[in-house]
C-alpha cells in the first residue's frame, strides 16, 4: 500500500499551518515555499480540507487558512480521508461481500489486506497535528534517528 502524495501533501501542509498560525491565518503561498508544494496544488487540497471542515479560511489582506479545530483534536486519518485519499490496500471494495476476482471471490490474501487496512486506518486516527508537531510519534525507527544524530553531533 501507497500512500499518493494528495494524502502526504494535506498531512504535510496542516502540520505546517498546525506550527506555525499561532493564531493568526497562514498564507498558503508561505505554506507553498517552506513545504516545496504547488501552490495551486495546495488551494486544491485546501478547498477539500474547507469544505470537510478542518480549516476556516480568512478574506482579505492578512488572510489566509487556520484550524478549524485544535491540532490535538484534528486526525491525520481525517485529514487523508478529506482529500479524497482512501486508506485501505485491498484491490476490491473494503467490507464488500464480493471480491475482486474474476468468479468476484475473495483472493487467498484478502483478510490480510483488510485487516492492514483497518490497522492503519486505527493508527492514523490515532495520531494528531498535535502529535506530529510535538514529535510524539517516533517509535523505534525515531529511537535509531536520533541516536543517529546524538552520535553525529558527537563527532
Amino acid at each position: 500500500m501507497r500512500l499518493s502524495t494528495k494524502g502526504r501533501y494535506a498531512v504535510m501542509a496542516m502540520v505546517d499551518l498546525a506550527r506555525f498560525s499561532n493564531g493568526a491565518p497562514i498564507n498558503l503561498a508561505d505554506i507553498a515555499e517552506r513545504q516545496e508544494i504547488s501552490l495551486a496544488y495546495l488551494e486544491q487540497l485546501f478547498a477539500k480540507l474547507r469544505r470537510s471542515g478542518l480549516v476556516k479560511s480568512v478574506r482579505g489582506p492578512g488572510g489566509g487558512y487556520l484550524l478549524a479545530h485544535h491540532r490535538d483534536d484534528t486526525r491525520i486519518a481525517d485529514i487523508i480521508l478529506a482529500v479524497d485519499e482512501p486508506i485501505h490496500a485491498v484491490r476490491c471494495t473494503p467490507g464488500a461481500a464480493t471480491g475482486c476476482r474474476i468468479d468476484r471471490s475473495r483472493c487467498l490474501t484478502h483478510d490480510l489486506w483488510e485487516e492492514l487496512s483497518n490497522q492503519i486506518h486505527l493508527y492514523l486516527s490515532s495520531v494528531s497535528l498535535g502529535d506530529v508537531c510535538e514529535r510524539r510519534v517516533l517509535g523505534t525507527s525515531g529511537l535509531v534517528q536520533r541516536e543517529n544524530y546524538r552520535a553525529a553531533k558527537a563527532s
